[in-house]
């Protein structure tokens, strides 16, 4: 790092220390996260906008396009950075370029769902184009890290090769346009390289990431997440105003679509991250990957509440179970992906299993309450009414296993 935190002079990129106290997001960092609120935003627009319209397989192709796209690119520069940020010119304008590709691929969300919706072909020019700039700026950075890092040189140049060559494949995708099934079959393999990539590259020397730093920049995106569900939540009350006026749904779905965003930010920080990852470092890959389908369902619950105020606001060609379905689905598959979370990077704790058991069968009820003729506001407060009896339970019971079964890992870790 440079003695003078003020002069960003080049800076040899040898790798940061693991155990650093206090490590914390960078400015950087932070700046680099707003331009995922856009790409978050877009998707989870287009996706609300392709259910109420009942484009429900298309819809869903391409928010889960997207949000791989969105995710993995920032998983794996957040893991970089936390193991070779020296925050130095190079390093910035680097990131930069990141950010570009970020917003590029923001640009072409839009055009690929539309291009979905017709079925003659994948329009994802603009949306590969972007994701391709940012992985190749993400490249150049593990060269010099190989360069200037002797100790783990052959890990990094793994990852160099490797990512260089999984954006061959997304290069000949970019160029062929083809039909959907054709497009999605070879996307698929490249999938399966992106995530085998870190594995690979990984298999004999470690990179230094910081645990604490990893589960905070963690924590950082799911907040951002959670801000789509506040826009939904607004959204859905604008809708109901509106048409309305102020009342008792407007007060109803107002409250409801803000305490869903808290409870879910409530479970999603119950379990202390940072220690359990800095126990458990072998864990890393459940750890980073487990969240993929976390931060999906945060998007799609604001997806979801955006599809309910379309709903609302008669513009939607859907039932009203299919509106409540858009938000309870995602929540459900929220929970049960920190449900597994917990068990793996600390214990298995069989209330907590059998809590979200109980809120998903919940949640499977308000969609056949909607289809009873219960309001979408109505079965909004029955979700959020599920996740706070969960939040009880859980800071009752499972906060009090969970201490004690961090106590054991440190005695563990100890005594080795």
């Amino acid at each position: 790092m440079p003695s003078n935190p003020l002069r960003h002079a080049v800076a040899r990129m040898g790798g940061r220390d693991p155990h650093q106290p206090h490590r914390t997001a960078t400015p950087l960092e932070l700046f680099f996260d707003l331009t995922f609120v856009i790409a978050f935003g877009v998707a989870g627009s287009q996706f609300a906008h392709e259910i109420a319209e009942g484009h429900f397989g298309a819809g869903l192709l391409g928010f889960s396009f997207a949000m791989f796209a969105v995710i993995w690119a920032w998983i794996n520069f957040t893991w970089f950075a936390s193991a070779y940020d020296t925050d130095d010119w190079v390093f910035r304008v680097v990131t930069m370029v990141q950010l570009v590709g970020v917003l590029i691929l923001a640009m072409g969300i839009e055009p690929m769902f539309h291009s979905l919706v017709e079925g003659k072909h994948v329009d994802n020019t603009v949306i590969v184009g972007g994701y391709i700039i940012m992985r190749l700026a993400l490249v150049s950075q593990w060269l010099r890290a190989a360069r200037q890092d002797p100790a783990r040189r052959k890990t990094c140049l793994r990852y160099a090769g490797y990512l260089a060559v999984v954006q061959l494949g997304w290069i000949a995708v970019l160029f062929i346009q083809a039909d959907v099934p054709t497009t999605f079959l070879m996307i698929a393999p490249l999938y399966v390289l992106e995530l085998a990539t870190p594995y690979a590259a990984e298999r004999n020397a470690t990179t230094p990431w910081h645990a604490h730093h990893i589960a905070e920049r963690y924590g950082l995106l799911a907040i951002i997440a959670l801000g789509e569900c506040l826009i939904g939540a607004v959204e859905t009350l604008r809708a109901i105003v509106a048409n309305h006026g102020w009342s008792l749904d407007a007060a109803l779905v107002g409250f409801g679509g803000t305490a869903l965003a808290f409870g879910m930010w409530w479970i999603y920080f119950i379990l202390p991250a940072g220690r359990a990852l800095h126990l458990q470092r072998h864990r890393s890959y459940f750890f980073g990957y487990g969240h993929i389908p976390v931060f999906a369902a945060i998007a799609a619950t604001g997806a979801g509440l955006h599809v309910a105020a379309y709903y609302i606001d008669h513009a939607a060609h859907i039932s009203a179970a299919v509106a409540v379905a858009s938000i309870a689905v995602p929540v459900a598959l929220f929970k049960v992906s920190l449900t597994a979370l917990f068990s793996v990077m600390t214990c298995v704790d069989r209330t907590l299993i059998a809590v979200t058991t109980g809120v998903v069968c919940v949640l499977a009820g308000t969609v056949a309450l909607a289809a009873a003729g219960v309001s979408v506001p109505a079965c909004l407060l029955i979700i959020v009414a599920a996740l706070g009896a969960s939040i009880v339970i859980d800071e009752r019971r499972s906060t009090d296993l969970l201490h004690a079964s961090l106590e054991k890992l440190e005695q563990r870790a100890r005594n080795a």
